[in-house]
């Protein structure tokens, strides 16, 4: 089957192309990038698409999500988390490993891309765990589970506290050929800690989460990354020295990158109004300061990825408020209008910039042949309306979860069609 995509502003970074363009697929690649493809290499099975007026992108790629299965299905399972990612525009996905059991063996990851292969409808890509278990005390076997299927490791969730099996498993990471994606919190400061420290902690009553937290750990894995050489990658940076650091990293020669999430770029912590577990997440919305540098990061470059760390919960436990709630939001099916609202809408990056942070950059920092339209590669495309004017409504969310402070947020930008190698896995029906 052929797909023809027709005057669209077509962006792709990975050539340095931006302008009118018609992109022709024929099966799962894509066949043709031209100004002008005639519809008689149509036939009549064959889909015709006008993207008039709409962005036509290489597929979004999301390094940051939790599907919850195995373990705990009543959340999420790769299927809907799969599906309400397609919704959102992301047509590749990495779930993190703190699952039950946790992804930290060859035989799971084999299990989570066997799982993916049946239930979902776009890439899958699994991380492994650094630890067995998560627990901390054992290293798992890395070069194992990369050859598995495994694009990274991570302890996501946590940090591995201790610094000598941390440094073992970056090395044991650049000999795989796989990124590693670091949580970066203190344990030993975090403590029972729910909000960011500061006013709004105090107000609602809760421990407060200070930046430390975050960037004691962040300091200490950019210097491991520099000793072993490995690719690292600090997952949902939140505070202001994270990004100083990173920054400082790259003119260092360290291979070093990160990403920022679209609650800490377009909310703060005075944005928080009530005991509504909705705004608990890990790590917490800070300060308007932090949430402005966070942004400079992703304009400069500093930071080179947009991801959600989608988090979906029952209704049930978000009830308790913030001080019992777990953290976390669902960010796969509003990541792309914030981005377009906030970010591109608000003069802070172009519609260029922002595809190099959802497709582009994410690719290569996960060394995979995604996130470009160039002719021969896989077709996963994203097509965006970024003039679409509406509210997020929680309730339409394909995802179990329905946990996010975003519910009436009026945004800017809808995504109207994903395709997945080569086959239209999503399509806006006023849903």
């Amino acid at each position: 089957m052929k797909i023809l995509i027709k005057n669209g502003r077509v962006i792709d970074p990975s050539v340095q192309r931006d302008g009118m363009y018609d992109i022709l697929v024929d099966g799962e690649k894509v066949a043709q990038t031209a100004e002008n493809i005639s519809e008689e290499l149509l036939d009549g099975d064959d889909l015709l698409i006008d993207a008039s007026g709409c962005y036509v992108v290489p597929g979004l790629i999301d390094m940051h999500v939790h599907l919850r299965e195995p373990g705990f299905e009543y959340k999420e399972t790769i299927k809907t988390g799969a599906m309400a990612a397609a919704r959102g525009g992301f047509t590749t996905i990495c779930p993190m490993p703190n699952t039950k059991p946790v992804i930290d063996s060859p035989e799971m990851v084999e299990w989570i891309v066997k799982k993916a292969k049946e239930d979902a409808p776009i890439h899958v890509l699994p991380v492994g765990a650094v630890t067995k278990g998560q627990l901390g005390k054992e290293m798992t076997d890395i070069a194992g589970m990369a050859k598995a299927g495994a694009a990274a490791i991570s302890e996501d969730g946590k940090s591995v506290m201790d610094a000598r099996i941390y440094e073992e498993a970056m090395r044991e990471a650049k000999k795989a050929g796989i990124i590693v994606m670091a949580h970066c919190e203190d344990r030993n400061l975090v403590g029972q800690g729910a909000l960011n420290a500061g006013k709004k902690a105090e107000e609602i009553g809760v421990a407060g989460i200070g930046n430390e937290v975050e960037d004691v750990i962040a300091a200490r894995d950019i210097l491991l990354a520099k000793a072993t050489g490995c690719r690292l990658h600090l997952c949902h940076c939140s505070t202001q020295d994270s990004v100083k650091m990173i920054r400082a990293a790259k003119a260092d020669g360290i291979d070093v990158s990160g990403e920022v999430c679209p609650h800490h770029f377009t909310l703060t912590e005075d944005d928080i109004i009530s005991d509504d577990a909705n705004f608990k997440m890990n790590p917490p919305l800070r300060s308007s300061a932090d949430r402005q540098m966070l942004i400079e990061g992703l304009s400069d470059g500093t930071m080179e990825a947009i991801s959600t760390d989608h988090a979906p919960h029952h209704a049930d436990e978000k009830a308790k408020g913030i001080a019992k709630a777990p953290f976390g939001i669902v960010g796969s099916e509003t990541a792309l209008a914030l981005a377009m609202t906030e970010l591109v809408g608000k003069g802070k990056l172009t519609p260029y910039q922002l595809v190099e942070r959802m497709s582009w950059g994410p690719a290569k920092r996960l060394g995979i042949d995604k996130g470009s339209l160039k002719e021969g590669k896989m077709a996963d495309i994203t097509i965006i309306d970024p003039k679409a004017q509406y509210r997020i409504d929680a309730s339409k969310f394909v995802s179990k979860g329905k946990n996010t402070p975003f519910d009436g947020y009026p945004v800017t930008g809808r995504v109207m069609t994903t395709i997945a190698a080569g086959k239209v896995v999503y399509q806006y029906n006023n849903d």
